[in-house]
Parts: structure tokens; sequence; C-alpha cells
């Protein structure tokens, strides 16, 4: 197993990862909280977060950042049902946004980085 070099530089934005480099467990339950969170919205990262987020920092943080996403998604979601005439064309797209964003977060995860969602509200922190 190869040990990731430390960071030379102070990553952007003020509520960044500042944590310990993640052991290959840490990012594959973080890599499984952005996965799950495609199928099960909130409940699977909140499962994993609960379990986990005394044990890594990392899992803590990716965990807490896929919850916020998946909260807000839902929000949005939720929002789109209310205006009726263009639901469905909404929905589509914040679905599709969604999916793709957790993606991205879990290949950023299975990496060891912490990934921030965009247009997201840090609801907990």
């Amino acid at each position: 197993m190869t040990d990731q070099p430390p960071l030379d530089y102070e990553p952007i934005g003020s509520n960044a990862y500042k944590g310990p480099i993640p052991d290959k467990d840490a990012t594959n339950m973080a890599m499984l909280c952005h996965l799950l969170a495609i199928f099960t919205w909130f409940l699977g990262p909140l499962i994993i977060w609960l379990i986990k987020k005394d044990t890594s920092p990392f899992v803590d943080d990716q965990g807490r950042e896929a919850l916020n996403f998946q909260i807000i998604a839902m929000i949005v979601t939720i929002g789109c049902v209310f205006t009726f005439c263009a639901a469905p064309f909404l929905i589509a797209i914040v679905q599709i946004t969604r999916i793709v964003f957790c993606i991205i977060g879990a290949v950023e995860a299975s990496k060891g980085v912490a990934y921030r969602y965009p247009l997201t509200l840090r609801l907990i922190k």
C-alpha cells in the first residue's frame, strides 16, 4: 500500500477536510456513502455516517457532505413537485444532476480526496 504525500497547499474553502490521510477502509466507506445515496437518497449515507463518524474523520466529513447534498436535492425535488407545469422536466434535471455528482463524489472519495458538492448548504456540521 502506498501512502499519499501530504498536500503542499491548503484546500480551497473554509470547510475543507483538514484531517489525516484516510486509510483504505475509510476511503471505501466514504465512497459507499456517495454511491448508496444514488439508490437510497439520504438513508444510506446516514447509516454509514452514524456508524463510522467516531472512528474515521474522513468518513465523518464525506458522510456529512453526502447527507447535506441529499437533503438539499430532496428539498429541491419536493419544490419541483409543487411547480406542476414544469415538474417532470425539473425533477429529471435534479435527478440526473444528483446521480452525476454522487458518482463524481464516489470517485474522488475512492482516491482519498474530500469532495465538496457544488451549490450545497452545509446543514449538518
